[in-house]
């Protein structure tokens, strides 16, 4: 893809989407920069050989920081001419929230003002974020629309991504500093985190050992394949977000801004149950999970559903990958980098 972009800092570069994101942005030809701080919040072995991959590439260059060390992130930034920065570091999972809430705090905010900050002084073009689905929270209008107010999280984790959004449109206001939020919606596929469903449920099941479903089985998630996440992800970093000029302060619209500023729902605007997403792990695997079904979790939310009218209308582009391939795809993997029957 043409861009008139040519280095890119990731934050979060050895996660699983920070990897992929970063493989398709080396193979376009971009000068990658990569941070992450490879902490143990899941096995960092699979952080480490993700790393390697991206190794290989010359215009590869990884950095080990926290974001909440700000001397550190400064040093990166006034050492290395950074067009764009896609920050997707952050202290992920709703559950972990309710046991660590800290973690979510240094990470989450003091992380990410550090980032806004380095934005700000080093004259970066465009900050695309992470952000996340879980910030519709309390919301049961289908589907979700980023015009949609969102101020009642339900999980300490949504809260700080709401925050990020706070935060990154202050520094749109204040500098003149082109930000673009992405809900992500229930990422799956190969190089996945340890920690989701797909990776628990497909694990378990090769072991012979049972799996938790919750609220009954009868959750339902847009899941998202990874590739179509990357490809959302690619276009909208050469979308620099424009002020909307029909916005109004007597009726503010929480999507767009009178400043450089825009959010946009990345899903697959298709909600699957639960039971659906186990039978299409189970018909991958070729064989049947043992099932123990559990009340729905605290912080968790029934169901998401992505309106990604506005991503489509952005940039073109709407996810396509089916739950079967995408799974499909994913247990090749699995099976492959662990050996596994």
């Amino acid at each position: 893809m043409t861009s008139e972009f040519k280095n890119i800092l990731i934050t979060g570069a050895a996660g699983f989407i920070g990897f992929h994101l970063a493989t398709r942005l080396l193979a376009d030809g971009f000068h990658i920069f990569g941070v992450d701080n490879l902490n143990d919040y899941y096995d960092v072995n699979i952080k480490k050989d993700r790393l390697k991959r991206l190794g290989q590439n010359s215009r590869f260059a990884f950095f080990q920081t926290d974001l909440s060390d700000l001397a550190g992130l400064t040093n990166i930034f006034a050492s290395h001419e950074i067009d764009v920065v896609v920050n997707l570091a952050a202290q992920a999972g709703v559950r972990y929230s309710l046991i660590n809430p800290h973690a979510y705090v240094e990470s989450n905010l003091v992380g990410f003002v550090n980032v806004l900050e380095c934005c700000r002084h080093h004259h970066v073009k465009h900050l695309v974020f992470a952000s996340s689905s879980s910030v519709y929270g309390a919301n049961t209008n289908m589907p979700f629309s980023v015009h949609d107010n969102v101020d009642h999280p339900v999980s300490l984790y949504a809260a700080t991504k709401k925050s990020n959004e706070l935060m990154a449109h202050t520094y749109s206001h204040l500098y003149n500093l082109p930000c673009t939020g992405l809900r992500f919606f229930t990422v799956y596929g190969p190089w996945g985190r340890p920690d989701m469903a797909l990776f628990l449920f497909t694990k378990a099941i090769l072991e012979k050992k049972p799996i938790q479903v919750f609220n009954h089985g009868k959750m339902r998630r847009d899941f998202t394949y990874i590739d179509d996440i990357v490809e959302g992800v690619v276009r909208v970093i050469n979308a620099v977000p424009e002020p909307n000029p029909n916005w109004s302060g007597d009726a503010p619209d929480p999507g767009t801004s009178y400043k450089p500023y825009r959010i946009f729902n990345i899903g697959n605007n298709n909600p699957v149950e639960l039971t659906q997403f186990i039978e299409a792990i189970e018909n991958a695997l070729g064989k049947k999970a043992e099932k123990d079904f559990m009340d729905i979790q605290p912080g968790d939310v029934a169901e998401t559903y992505a309106n990604i009218d506005d991503l489509y209308n952005a940039v073109g582009f709407k996810p396509e990958t089916s739950i079967e391939e995408g799974i499909g795809k994913f247990v090749e993997w699995y099976r492959s980098y662990y050996q596994a029957d």
